[in-house]
């Protein structure tokens, strides 16, 4: 047999699942747990991607442009007087392009120069078989080391290459790539 509504609209079950919510919402444990609860409801709606670009390098590279600096450094990679390009890590950037369909506009210059262009956001990648204690850690974001090469003083020399800063999807990707066809160390 159904009850009659009391006055004010809520039924007694409704009222009294109201006091429960509110009693059981006074435990440090409750309220916890509550917060968990939201917080994985309005994660779960996220739909960024992660990690991610602060500017978009790789979406915008994607069947479009990447913009490569080149320092020459023999045998990893070699400027021609006529402004084509070639060594090592040349075919790697070629193929990594290639991987998402984009040309690449090789942009020659020393290695100071090249860091200087990549803090000012006009490159994406620098290659000329960088060492991974490069001094251009405030204005290029070093890949982990993929190859390594004996240095002049018989020392093994870790070799890397360099991503704008902050260009997390970009830097992921490439290492990624690397570690696949370089061999990772």
């Amino acid at each position: 047999m159904n009850e009659p509504e009391p006055a004010g609209g809520q039924s007694r079950h409704a009222r009294g699942t109201e006091m429960i919510a509110v009693v059981a919402l006074r435990t440090p444990r409750s309220i916890l747990l509550v917060l968990a609860m939201m917080l994985v409801l309005v994660t779960a709606g996220c739909q960024g991607h992660f990690p991610a670009d602060s500017q978009g390098t790789l979406d915008r590279a994607r069947d479009g442009v990447l913009r490569v600096g080149i320092s020459e450094n023999d045998p990893f990679t070699e400027v021609a007087p006529d402004g084509s390009v070639s060594g090592s890590e040349v075919d790697l950037i070629r193929e990594y392009a290639a991987s998402i369909d984009a040309e690449v506009d090789w942009q020659p210059g020393g290695e100071n120069a090249l860091a200087a262009s990549m803090k000012a956001g006009d490159l994406d990648v620098v290659i000329g078989g960088l060492a991974s204690d490069a001094p251009w850690t405030s204005k290029i974001a070093l890949t982990r080391p993929y190859t390594s090469t004996t240095g002049p003083e018989g020392k093994t020399v870790k070799i890397v290459m360099g991503v704008t800063p902050g260009e997390n999807a970009l830097l992921v990707d490439l290492e990624r790539f690397l570690a696949e066809e370089a061999g990772d160390l």
